[in-house]
């Protein structure tokens, strides 16, 4: 079964949102960054409500503000950023073969993934996991990489859906 799609940046971004928002670790990281700041700034107005002799409540009230803003966007911001950084990463470097066309190939053994830079074979024992979200499939093949098959580009989801898992449950 042979899938031809073009993957393209904002595909690309889509994967890199999808991972973070799924895996633990990054999970951890936004919870900690979210929930572990306003703390250090609640500490902050005690220290400026001494260091500048100023009543508590005074420095309290607008560094509880400021943790509540941040609590509610934070999530936001850190999302954004990760974008921004990937499309950086994206246009600093060698990227032939990551977007663009593709002919991604399904058989008894494995998969085969061509592009203009070259092809590659994985057997069905090399998939870690297989993912989907309402707009695409992810065969990873390590945990933090994935093959990314577009669904505006296959005719039959259910049928490719179906013979990955097939595979997957033989290996």
């Amino acid at each position: 079964m042979d899938l031809r799609y073009n993957l393209t940046e904002e595909d690309f971004l889509h994967f890199n949102l999808f991972h973070l928002k799924n895996s633990q670790t990054a999970k951890k990281s936004l919870m900690l960054q979210r929930f572990v700041s306003p703390l250090f700034f609640l500490g902050f107005s005690y220290v400026f409500s001494v260091i500048l002799d100023v009543p508590f409540l005074a420095m309290f009230i607008p560094f509880f503000i400021l943790s509540i803003v941040w609590i509610l966007f934070y999530p936001k911001y850190f999302y954004s950023h990760v974008i921004r950084n990937v499309k950086k990463m994206i246009k600093e470097g060698k990227n032939e073969g990551l977007l663009g066309n593709h002919v991604f190939s399904l058989n008894e053994d494995g998969f085969s993934e061509e592009t203009s830079s070259g092809e590659t074979k994985v057997k069905w024992s090399g998939v870690n996991e297989f993912k989907e979200d309402d707009k695409f499939f992810y065969i990873y093949n390590s945990s933090v990489s994935a093959y990314i098959l577009p669904k505006r580009d296959i005719v039959n989801e259910e049928e490719v859906r179906n013979y990955i898992k097939s595979k997957l449950q033989q290996n």
